[in-house]
């Protein structure tokens, strides 16, 4: 299977009835299918200033991430965690998709619809450690604080 196929199978595989799924994916219009959160995986929907910040201390750290969405006008980053990691999950900012939520899902590669991939699903089940996650947020969310202090003027270049 190539990258694509085996990504589709894999999200296709979370929904009630993945042959629906793929249909879904070919006949919308939008090139996107509901997927149920919770069985497969859950989402941390984050911030898009926070979670491009984010998905770059991942990508240093681990170099892929697991599965990422975002959509179209990067107002909201999703990751793909574990299942009942949404549950669990308590932090500002933050939306959890999780047991009994659905989420848009375009086919792996698609870019028609409302939401892109920024990280495809590689096939296999791969998702981000939540642990390794938050820590990537406080580091990135430290950055963006200091960025804002900098532009502010609140720190270097003084004369």
């Amino acid at each position: 299977m190539t990258g694509t196929t085996s990504a589709a199978a894999w999200l296709a595989s979370a929904a009630p009835d993945p042959a629906a799924c793929r249909r879904e994916w070919r006949h919308n219009p939008l090139g996107v299918a509901l997927l149920p959160a919770g069985r497969l995986w859950d989402v941390l929907i984050l911030p898009g200033d926070l979670g491009c910040a984010t998905l770059d201390v991942l990508t240093r750290c681990v170099g892929r991430p697991g599965p990422v969405l975002v959509d179209f006008g990067d107002s909201r980053m999703g990751f793909f965690v574990p299942p009942g990691t949404a549950a669990r999950w308590l932090g500002t900012g933050v939306r959890g998709a999780g047991e009994g939520t659905w989420i848009v899902v375009p086919y792996p590669g698609g870019s028609v619809g409302t939401v892109r991939w920024v990280v495809l699903p590689d096939g296999s089940g791969t998702l981000t450690d939540p642990a390794l996650l938050e820590l990537a947020m406080h580091e990135a969310a430290a950055a963006l604080s200091d960025g804002a202090g900098e532009r502010r003027g609140g720190r270097g270049g003084g004369t």
